[in-house]
């Protein structure tokens, strides 16, 4: 199969689960949204899922995320930030991305923000929760989400939509439950203390290995690159 042919194939297969968790979920499909991680695939890998009706594209690096948006700058694109963030980068990712997932702390809050407002942008944010306090990975732990979720709903630009996970890996896609039903509660639980839900509508989690347990526990955004793409080759 050509790549192009490859690639379709796959997205449909992808829809089509989640398709089938939302529904046994109780759930409508069209209230989760695909977000195809491209993160060390090329343009001609963007372009063949573009062709196939994708349009949100996730990347974990600034610098590669805008080679690829220059390479790809014909098509149109609803580019996600989904990898850590460092502060330097803010005012980059600010104007590129169209949404950024991981906000981790409340100076890049603040970095995103400032840099949006001089260059009248309006980028989507979520705030990146962090549930198992895995050394090798950022967040806001849970007792500090509201405070930086109250500093969000006051930017100028950047608008807060909601919260994203990155729970442990297990191969066993059920034991990450409990993660995205903490994510969900402490959503709800936002809400209830008077958190717009307008602000906290989406969820993202959810990855290839797990993406359908965490729609039947409200994932709205799933980050999904190896069943898509294939495997990774990793750069040294």
């Amino acid at each position: 199969m050509t790549l192009d042919a490859t690639i379709a194939a796959n997205l449909a297969a992808i829809r089509s689960r989640i398709a089938d968790a939302a529904r046994r979920a109780g759930r409508r499909p069209e209230d989760v949204r695909l977000v195809a991680v491209s993160k060390t695939f090329g343009p001609d890998h963007v372009r063949a899922a573009w062709a196939a009706s994708q349009r949100d594209f996730g990347e974990n690096k600034v610098q590669e995320a805008l080679q690829k948006l220059e390479a790809t700058a014909d098509i149109e694109i609803r580019w996600h930030l989904i990898g850590h963030l460092q502060s330097n980068k803010a005012r980059k990712a600010a104007t590129a991305f169209a949404a950024i997932h991981s906000v981790d702390s409340m100076d890049l809050l603040r970095r995103i923000d400032e840099a949006a407002v001089e260059q009248q942008a309006s980028p989507d944010v979520l705030i990146q929760v962090d549930l198992a306090g895995e050394e090798t990975k950022h967040g806001v732990p849970e007792a500090d989400v509201a405070s930086i979720v109250q500093a969000a709903l006051s930017c100028r630009a950047a608008r807060l939509c909601g919260l994203m996970l990155l729970p442990p890996w297990f191969d066993d896609a059920e034991q990450a439950r409990p993660y995205f039903a903490r994510l969900r509660r402490l959503r709800d639980r936002l809400v209830a203390d008077g958190v717009p839900a307008a602000h906290l509508a989406d969820l993202s989690m959810g990855m290839s290995h797990d993406f359908e347990v965490a729609i039947q526990e409200g994932a709205t955004l799933v980050r999904i690159g190896t069943a898509i793409f294939g495997k990774r080759t990793v750069r040294t």
